[in-house]
């Protein structure tokens, strides 16, 4: 059986970035490789350091390029390796990183520890994308979660008090994807699980009313009675998965950041599942984030 590569470790990190130089020669090298056509003169070219600035000279003609531009390392003031240290920590944490310890570790200040945070969820969500799951010989687990305040009321139409509800699809085995709707009513719930969930495999849900009519729409649709103490069924039904991402979530959110506004928790949502969606491939998480951030 092959072992899932470790995440980058701490020490490997600072060996790897010891120095500002570093971060920068980084951004450099995978941008524009070692050597390329120069846009002023048009020769095959090297670019050396400029050593003033974040920029790169063409060893023909002078001209100047800033591996930063156009990148939200560009305009900022903040170093090169606090940011990828920042990422880092993103990418080898399992609860989050909050904006307060991020403060304290490299000595900003709040406001832009905050921003550098929810620039880097921004990134991870955008590189998670909307890929659909499931398909012949799958299992997909469907499940529905509040997050926020108080919840009064019952039934799928209940007034939901400071709640976001957050949809859930998870590919056993595979992808997670989630989805903020409005309440969980099958007007809600169906044509999302239509758009991203592939027919052709089986579909696990609870007992909730709006997942009925999933047979009428070709699903292969298996459920499991939690009000009746039902957690697994008689043929192997059931939302077990879905619900440790569930926690897993919960625990980042009411742990870390105690709490966690309706605006931005889509970015949260992103940035659990781009960690889940890379569990099998931790030590590539870092790089990719890199990439991101250059495009």
């Amino acid at each position: 059986m092959t072992k899932t590569p470790k995440a980058t470790t701490l020490r490997q990190f600072q060996d790897r970035f010891p120095t500002e130089d570093s971060c920068l020669e980084h951004l450099m090298r995978t941008r524009y490789d070692d050597r390329h056509e120069c846009e002023k003169c048009g020769k095959e070219a090297h670019f050396y350091r400029v050593s003033t600035r974040r920029a790169y000279s063409c060893e023909h003609c002078g001209f100047q390029i800033y591996p930063t531009a156009g990148t939200p390392f560009h305009r900022t003031r903040t170093s090169l390796r606090d940011w990828f240290y920042v990422m880092f920590l993103f990418t080898t944490s399992r609860s989050g990183v909050a904006a307060k310890e991020v403060q304290r570790q490299i000595g900003v200040t709040y406001k832009t520890a905050w921003r550098m945070c929810h620039e880097i969820r921004k990134y991870m969500t955008m590189l998670d994308g909307d890929d659909s799951i499931g398909g012949e010989g799958s299992h997909v687990e469907i499940d529905e979660t509040l997050i926020g305040g108080a919840r009064p009321g019952k039934g799928p139409g209940r007034h939901l008090e400071n709640k976001t509800v957050v949809l859930g699809m998870l590919q056993r085995g595979g992808d997670v994807m989630t989805k903020i709707i409005p309440n969980v009513r099958k007007s809600s719930l169906l044509p999302i699980i239509a758009k991203n969930v592939r027919a052709g495999g089986k579909v696990h849900t609870d007992a909730l009313q709006s997942y009925v009519a999933l047979r009428d729409m070709g699903y292969s649709h298996e459920r499991v009675n939690h009000n009746a103490g039902q957690y697994v069924g008689q043929t192997g039904t059931h939302v077990q998965s879905i619900e440790g991402f569930w926690s897993q979530l919960k625990r980042g959110i009411n742990g870390t950041h105690i709490h966690v506004s309706g605006k931005h928790l889509w970015k949260y949502l992103g940035e659990f599942e781009f960690r889940y969606n890379r569990r099998h491939a931790p030590h590539a998480m870092l790089d990719e984030l890199f990439a991101a951030f250059q495009r």
